[in-house]
């Protein structure tokens, strides 16, 4: 006659096997999880390559591109002071700015380098500068043009007047390198023909 199991003995022999398939299954989700990691980091960083080589290449929109009627983006401007807008899309970031020799500036405050934002800072040598953090990049707040670091172009132009109540308007866009000018008939060609052509814009060298 067989004698019956000690209930302590079944009990332990039960834990025992909870512990065994609690082990396999905490083994097998951190392989999982540890092979999700790493596919999670190589698809990021694959992502990271691609992005800084077609935003280096040009290949993404760029600031400038597609028409706007003016818009109105500040009722006054003091010396050294700076406003941020979008124009000529919601997503294309600006700046204007007041030199304190009185000129008005406008750019886009899209890094030519990386695509990252740029900050005005005022208190930087005789007319402030146009900075990028990411990677130290400097623009001339006068002409956009780069003064330091990484970017290889000049911040495409934003053209900005002023009417005779003092507000400052966003009435076209030139890209980096492009003049004002150049900026302003490629718009008009596209917006308006007929106003282009009366501005000169289609006449030999207007471009």
């Amino acid at each position: 006659m067989t004698s019956p199991q000690a209930p302590e003995s079944t009990e332990l022999s039960d834990r025992s096997e909870e512990h065994a398939a609690l082990v396999d299954r905490i083994s097998a989700d951190s392989l999982t999880t540890r092979r999700d990691y790493l596919r999670i980091v190589a698809t990021v960083s694959g992502g990271l390559v691609v992005g800084s080589t077609v935003v280096s290449a040009g290949v993404l929109h760029r600031h400038g591109d597609g028409t706007a009627p003016p818009l109105k983006v500040a009722e006054k401007l003091a010396r050294g002071q700076a406003v941020a807008f979008n124009y000529p899309g919601e997503h294309d970031r600006a700046m204007a700015i007041r030199l304190m020799d009185g000129t008005v500036v406008g750019y886009s405050t899209v890094c030519t380098h990386l695509a990252c934002g740029v900050l005005w800072r005022k208190e930087r040598g005789s007319e402030g500068e146009l900075y990028c953090p990411c990677h130290e990049g400097v623009f001339s707040a006068r002409t956009g043009e780069v003064t330091a670091g990484p970017p290889p172009r000049p911040l495409p132009r934003v053209v900005v007047v002023e009417d005779e109540q003092g507000a400052v308007w966003a009435i076209g866009t030139a890209r980096s390198g492009e003049t004002e000018r150049a900026g302003l008939c490629r718009g008009l060609r596209d917006s308006n023909p007929v106003l282009a052509e009366r501005a000169g814009c289609n006449a030999e060298g207007a471009s």
